[in-house]
């Protein structure tokens, strides 16, 4: 009974529904903003031009992407979010789901060989995916090894993405969850790709983990 609890995706129409609102105001603010979008990837390029990246960005920072990544794509690229397979997973999927982007259910704590998998397949199929290392429950700012791995056994590079506010409000949560007010500036940078080679040791993979972890705090403006 408990592996079966443990593999459960979880979500209900109340999960549903404050998440489908959410994305609405996430794309109303968005609206409001002054944002410029850098795009070091080549992102805005069409799907064939490019092969699908592994999106690496803080959890804290995932508010204005979605809509950043709206205004370079513009539906030539599919992208799916991973979220936890918790009830404010589902939430997370349902306001993606309001901007045009998929999801996959899992963690490192539930479903993670399962989200793994569709992961995989996510970007075999030829969509980008999106991940927050350091989430669902932090430590914040430190980099879970996942990524690195899909991104090595796959070929996929990582493509980090550096979010900078000009004011915002930042809420009492593990992560210190960012939110943009009305009228400000953002800044979102689709850096320059990373590629992993194949069958790294623990030692060369450490390092590169390590690497990619600094380069992202370096480009946190309240790391």
């Amino acid at each position: 009974m408990s592996s079966k609890k443990g593999s459960e995706v979880r979500g209900n129409r109340k999960s549903a529904l404050i998440g489908t609102s959410a994305g609405w105001l996430m794309k109303l603010l968005a609206m409001t903003l002054r944002l410029e979008v850098r795009d070091d990837w080549g992102s805005s390029a069409p799907a064939k031009d490019l092969p699908p990246a592994i999106y690496t960005l803080w959890h804290s920072r995932f508010f204005i992407v979605p809509a950043a990544w709206g205004k370079i794509s513009r539906g030539r690229r599919k992208v799916v979010a991973l979220t936890s397979a918790s009830h404010d997973g589902d939430m997370v999927a349902h306001a993606m789901a309001v901007f045009g982007l998929g999801a996959v259910r899992g963690s490192s704590s539930r479903r993670g060989v399962a989200a793994l998998v569709a992961l995989k397949k996510a970007l075999k199929e030829g969509s980008d995916i999106c991940v927050t290392p350091d989430g669902p429950r932090g430590p914040r700012y430190a980099m879970q090894p996942g990524g690195i791995k899909l991104a090595e056994s796959t070929g996929a590079p990582i493509v980090p993405v550096h979010v900078l506010f000009s004011s915002a409000w930042r809420l009492k949560t593990w992560d210190r969850f960012v939110i943009p007010k009305p009228f400000s500036r953002v800044v979102v940078t689709f850096a320059a790709p990373i590629f992993l080679p194949r069958g790294m040791d623990a030692e060369a993979f450490e390092k590169r983990r390590l690497e990619i972890e600094n380069l992202m705090i370096q480009s946190t403006d309240d790391a």
